[in-house]
């Protein structure tokens, strides 16, 4: 399949079935899950039946999935996923934006650069004008990477979790960027 999305350092291309065994290492780093589930091990077979469905469903409105299969642009190395989903599969007016890489790729602005161009096409191609993103609020690495993306704090919020893990009593933050806000910016800045 083509790749969605190209940056100086990335494809982000549409998630197969193949990409089985690249999402159950993922999942299976406890530092990379320590704000997913508290770093709790995942089952290949949770991968088939919960995982990859979620990533290869395609919404309509795009007409395209909003899970990205994350590599390097030179040596094809797998380094996780990005989200850029619609919350109603009928209107593209409103995305989540997301991200989920192996620790290897911390820190070396790969979820950055990803998010811009994600952010870039939603605005310019996609009918996208509001971006928003969550975590939780003891996530300082995510949250920074939002606000580097170009997004702006709203709100702290608390929800009841199945699972509470460490640091959820502390809540969760919403971050968000509509697209005249963007404009405004000078689009990338």
């Amino acid at each position: 399949m083509p790749a969605f999305l190209e940056t100086e350092r990335l494809v982000l291309r549409p998630f197969t079935e193949a990409d089985a065994e690249h999402l159950l290492a993922l999942d299976n780093d406890p530092d990379v899950m320590r704000f997913i589930n508290g770093g709790r091990a995942t089952t290949l077979e949770t991968i088939k039946a919960r995982s990859l469905p979620r990533l290869l469903h395609v919404h309509p409105c795009f007409g395209t999935r909003g899970y990205w299969a994350a590599e390097e642009k030179i040596g094809g190395v797998f380094l996780g996923w990005f989200e850029f989903r619609p919350l109603a599969d009928h209107s593209p007016a409103v995305v989540e934006l997301g991200y989920r890489l192996h620790k290897a790729a911390w820190g070396n602005g790969y979820a950055t650069e990803g998010a811009r161009a994600l952010i870039h096409r939603g605005f310019t191609d996609l009918g996208v004008e509001r971006v928003t993103a969550n975590t939780m609020a003891v996530n300082a690495g995510s949250r920074r990477v939002m606000e580097k993306a170009g997004l702006s704090f709203v709100r702290s919020f608390t929800e009841d979790w199945p699972e509470a893990i460490e640091g959820s009593e502390h809540g969760d933050v919403e971050y968000e960027l509509t697209r005249a806000e963007w404009e405004q910016r000078g689009r990338d800045k």
